[in-house]
């Protein structure tokens, strides 16, 4: 079996399992970074299954990635949650990482919402700041769409002049605040890990134009974006790295932060999901993207 014939069948044998499990066909997805599990704690929870109840799906291996499908409501759009997501330091290929983005997509979902925990590169960001993530640099030096495309999931060389769907973060925007809500904004840059940054290494990627770095997301929107999904994307930020003042950020420490901030998010999720699954029903009554 070539591996574009491989990818195609794993994924449809996924996408039997938890199709028939849930029922329903949420057109929102979400995934939850580190510490940032218990925004589900906002949802009207309907159902839920383990990723290792699904076939050929990876699991998570880090702490407060509980490794779980949640579907259900919330603000009373149809959504559904990835609570604990995967990463290449975890030793997961790019291609490992696409596959849930590429089952939502199965699924029927056209909006993708991801959150992470980040550490600061922007000297004015502060600790338990939510970021807007505008663009991303990939550092890793991988891609999900390296090998063999799969014409039914998406083109060749899909195009990432907006990575970030614009109107999307124009609703989250408006209503961070008309809640009072500090929102910054700017570059993530995505990194392989497992290890931190040098202070060195931390001043080239703010030479670079990164506001933030992390571990995660930067795989996932490729994915998306091939796929064809609407992408929006915050940081919770964790830490802000200062060079000149180096200091060690535990692993608690980020968990902590990211978990703290939570209800920022939750409360900013709340207020946008409804505008977002509006839109998304003009952009399918009228057949254009107004998205």
């Amino acid at each position: 079996m070539t591996e574009p014939s491989r990818t195609s069948s794993h994924l449809e044998k996924a996408y039997e399992v938890l199709a028939s499990t849930m029922g329903v066909r949420p057109r929102c997805g979400l995934i939850l970074g580190t510490g940032l599990g218990g925004v589900v704690d906002a949802m009207a929870v309907e159902g839920e299954l383990s990723y290792t109840a699904v076939p050929h799906h990876p699991v998570s291996t880090v702490a407060s990635h509980q490794g779980r499908y949640l579907w259900g409501t919330l603000a009373g759009v149809d959504v559904i949650t990835l609570q604990g997501r995967f990463h290449l330091y975890e030793g997961y290929s790019p291609a490992q990482i696409a596959f849930p983005i590429r089952l939502l997509a199965r699924l029927g979902v056209k909006v993708l919402i991801l959150s992470n925990a980040a550490g600061g590169l922007n000297p004015r960001f502060e600790p338990g700041d939510l970021m807007l993530i505008t663009d991303h640099i990939n550092f890793t030096g991988q891609n999900p769409l390296v090998g063999p495309n799969v014409d039914a999931l998406g083109p060749r060389f899909p195009d990432m002049t907006e990575p970030y769907c614009r109107r999307l973060q124009e609703i989250v925007r408006e209503e961070a605040l008309k809640a009072g809500l500090r929102l910054r904004e700017g570059v993530y840059v995505g990194v392989l890990g497992p290890s931190m940054e040098t202070a060195a290494e931390t001043r080239f990627l703010r030479a670079a134009g990164a506001d933030a770095v992390g571990m995660s997301t930067v795989m996932e929107v490729i994915a998306a974006v091939h796929a064809g999904l609407k992408v929006v994307g915050i940081s919770v930020i964790s830490n802000v790295n200062r060079p000149d003042c180096y200091e060690p950020v535990p692993l608690e420490k980020v968990i902590e932060t990211a978990s703290a901030a939570g209800p920022k998010l939750m409360h900013l999720l709340e207020r946008s999901l409804p505008r977002m699954a509006t839109a998304l029903e003009d952009f399918k009554n009228n057949g254009k993207d107004s998205l």
